[in-house]
């Protein structure tokens, strides 16, 4: 059934925005820019973290006629090794806290913040996801 995360898609009124305020946070260039017909940013892709998962950013006109532009549905929380520093530097950025940093359990924290498009940014310290990928480098 579910093999792997492939892409986390946000929605962003101003893509170049998005592109420009992610590239500023991830320390990196989007490595995936599709331009509209008005030669704006219409869709960029970056990926990230130890497997290159991909978090793409879509102009808000593509999304779902269901989205209504306000933080919803499902978090995804992406594994950082500090929880209070990654924090504290997207607020310095402008995101908003969402969910405060949140422990549920030894080895497993999370918070979440809207970033300055609407979209939730999860993030976790997660003990498990540090397990796996030492098995993997290992295998």
């Amino acid at each position: 059934m579910l093999r792997g995360l492939t892409t986390v898609t946000f929605y962003a009124d101003d893509v170049a925005a998005a592109r420009d305020w992610y590239s500023e946070f991830l320390g990196m260039e989007a490595y995936f820019d599709r331009s509209g017909p008005d030669g704006q940013p219409a869709y960029i892709e970056f990926r990230i973290g130890d497997y290159l998962h991909e978090l793409g950013i879509v102009n808000s006109r593509f999304a779902p006629a269901t989205h209504d532009g306000e933080p919803g549905g499902a978090i995804v929380h992406w594994h950082v090794d500090d929880l209070t520093a990654t924090l504290e530097r997207l607020l310095e950025l402008g995101a908003k806290e969402h969910t405060p940093p949140t422990e549920h359990g030894p080895g497993f924290v999370t918070a979440s913040v809207i970033d300055p498009f609407g979209n939730i940014l999860g993030i976790m310290y997660n003990v498990h996801y540090l397990d796996v990928l030492s098995t993997v480098k290992q295998g």
